[in-house]
């Protein structure tokens, strides 16, 4: 079982400004939003939602440090990415350098979305994580809400994972092409053998 930091705020300050604490990362995944995208799963969520697909995303402790530059590098280095998704852990505990990264890869052309545990209504709150309403401004797609196992959506063309969740579609242009589902999976071999197991409600498996 993952441990956590209960106090996430103090965990947050370890982070160098300009730099990101991720938990995992790749390049071409399809099932993580819409069409060929890359995805980064940052580090720390403070729910620990029963039934939780990514229980080691949970620790606020320090795992893969990235600076922004680096990360947009790696991003737009693989043209066959399309778009980016924000998975996690947490996304909004990190808006600051997210939004920072959103608006490199967006000048390139890409698209971003997000998942969250958090509502739209909190995000949009004097409540809500430092940098929430910067980190919006740059999403083209948000997925808000936790987790609840008790209401999981097991669909072929459903793209949330509970359905107290909603798809928020800030973007016109993507109003009807949301057509990947939470429900699919994919794997991923690395240059090294190992491989990521991805898709499923945003599981990220390393082995």
């Amino acid at each position: 079982m993952a441990k956590t930091m209960k106090d996430p705020l103090l965990a947050l300050m370890e982070i160098p400004a300009g730099y990101l604490n991720i938990m995992g990362y790749i390049d071409e995944s399809e099932v993580n939003g819409l069409g060929c995208r890359a995805v980064v799963w940052v580090q720390g969520c403070h729910r620990e939602c029963p039934g939780c697909f990514n229980p080691n995303s949970w620790s606020f402790a320090i795992n893969q440090l990235i600076s922004v530059d680096a990360l947009a590098e790696k991003i737009l280095s693989n043209s066959a990415n399309k778009g980016v998704t924000f998975s996690g852990g947490e996304p909004f505990w990190q808006a600051p350098a997210l939004a920072k990264l959103a608006k490199k890869v967006k000048a390139a052309g890409l698209d971003v979305m997000s998942f969250t545990g958090f509502t739209l209504e909190r995000l949009q709150s004097e409540y809500a994580p430092a940098g929430s309403q910067e980190l919006l401004n740059e999403l083209d797609i948000l997925i808000d809400g936790p987790f609840v196992e008790s209401l999981a959506v097991h669909s072929p063309d459903c793209p949330v994972a509970s359905s107290n969740q909603r798809v928020h579609i800030f973007n016109p242009a993507f109003q009807d092409k949301i057509t990947w589902a939470s429900d699919q999976i994919e794997v991923h071999i690395l240059k090294d053998g190992s491989r990521i197991v991805t898709g499923y409600r945003g599981w990220l498996e390393e082995s």
